[in-house]
């Protein structure tokens, strides 16, 4: 089986490819806008590393957030695309999927920095038991977080530097989502079960005047 998988839920275009087992080639170009213009590119430069055509490949696979807002709808649309152009299936994974290591035993918490700004600082969190996640991904407030891993302990995955403040005490594992973590992922997914939807777990920060009105 071969997988392309493409994130760009975090500021970055990253993009990998799996065979097997193995991730035969990577390419990660780290931007804060314009990924919707590199990907093309990208995937042509990814795809010939690794000896590969589109026609090759099995099925694509994409970051569906949390993140970027328009990072995740850049990458959904083009892993469509090639979806539609290719005919192989296309595979949501989320960003806390796509953060978690390989293997992981027991139960887990995967939580990445989402709100920085004090006084509400909050954080996209997913819970996993084994490997397999538990619940959908959310965002949630740092003291929310603390409470939770107070009520049911569990390993703790995610952004150190942020985390270590609200958990001194913790072993905190360092984690971060990647396009080779989610291409490993999503060749062990069901396609029917696992559409490439974005996950924005907020509404976006837009929103209309208070004079305005939907119509």
């Amino acid at each position: 089986m071969i997988v392309l998988a493409i994130h760009t839920a975090s500021p970055a275009c990253d993009l990998a490819i799996w065979r097997d087992g193995d991730v035969i080639a990577s390419i990660c170009e780290p931007m804060v806008r314009g990924q919707d213009a590199r990907l093309p590119d990208l995937t042509k430069s990814l795809l010939k590393s690794a000896g590969c055509a589109k026609s090759d490949v099995s099925r694509f696979a994409v970051v569906t957030g949390p993140g970027s807002f328009t990072g995740i709808r850049v990458g959904v649309a083009f892993a469509r695309g090639l979806s539609l152009a290719t005919g192989a299936p296309c595979i949501g994974v989320t960003s806390l999927e796509a953060a978690l290591p390989a293997g992981q035993q027991g139960s887990a918490i995967v939580a990445l920095a989402a709100q920085k700004r004090p006084p509400d600082i909050t954080f996209w969190a997913q819970t996993f038991r084994s490997g397999m996640a538990t619940d959908m991904a959310t965002e949630m407030r740092a003291d929310a977080l603390v409470q939770l891993m107070a009520d049911r302990p569990h390993l703790l995955f995610g952004d150190g530097d942020a985390l270590s403040h609200y958990f001194p005490t913790d072993t905190i594992h360092s984690a971060q989502p990647s396009a080779a973590r989610a291409a490993s992922v999503a060749a062990g997914l069901d396609p029917g079960q696992r559409p490439a939807r974005p996950t924005y777990a907020r509404g976006p920060d837009a929103a209309l005047p208070a004079n305005k009105t939907k119509r």
